[in-house]
């Protein structure tokens, strides 16, 4: 009984809030932690067309929290970096899901044409660009930064979460002797090996979530 009403009352808050989350009843509300199942949720694309990380189920899914404006963020897409990756793995067959948790009124936020606009400047290759308003999304994954790094595996286990690469810098030129934990991620895991580092500290831009 208490279970059923712990998993009630959650349910109850996450429709207040206006989530937009999917939840199975475990009895608590399910953070994600790597070696474990990839919370659930479903978004919005800047397209208007809906997005569940279930629907990728059988694929390798990167989840990389943006915000354009962020130094951090200019960084990997100013030197095609981020863009090289997105393409790269995608052709793999992985699906690349770039998430914005900026609130309205806060950095990193666009809409409409807006958006539009700066996805195609940033040249960004990701699969969907997701809007996560109400930071929900980004609660339950505890996105710090922007950017902030996720992979989840076909099976749909968390098997990386933290940094892009192992240089909290804002300069381009860092980036050649950087090591890209999601590149390293993504490559052992796909060729049947234990991921070498699964989880780091981020580094970037706060993300910008509603003070509400």
């Amino acid at each position: 009984m208490k279970t059923i009403l712990t998993y009630l009352f959650a349910a109850v808050i996450l429709t207040l809030a206006g989530a937009t989350v999917s939840a199975e009843p475990t009895g608590t509300t399910q953070m994600a932690k790597v070696g474990e199942t990839a919370p659930d949720f479903t978004l919005m694309d800047a397209n208007g067309k809906k997005h569940s990380l279930s629907d990728f189920k059988g694929k390798y899914v990167v989840l990389e929290w943006v915000n354009y404006d962020c130094p951090f963020v200019k960084k990997h897409y100013h030197s095609g970096n981020m863009q090289k990756l997105q393409a790269e793995y995608t052709e793999k067959g992985a699906v690349w899901l770039s998430i914005c948790s900026s609130a309205p009124g806060n950095q990193g936020h666009f809409n409409g044409e807006a958006l539009h606009s700066r996805i195609k400047d940033e040249k960004s290759a990701a699969s969907a660009y997701l809007i996560d308003e109400s930071g929900t999304v980004g609660n339950l994954y505890q996105a710090k930064t922007t950017p902030n790094m996720y992979v989840v595996d076909p099976k749909g286990m968390l098997v990386y979460a933290g940094a892009i690469d192992d240089t909290p810098s804002t300069k381009a030129d860092d980036i050649p002797g950087s090591v890209n934990y999601v590149a390293e991620a993504l490559k052992a895991s796909m060729a049947g090996k234990k991921v070498p580092v699964a989880a780091t500290q981020p580094y970037g831009c706060s993300v910008k979530y509603s003070k509400k």
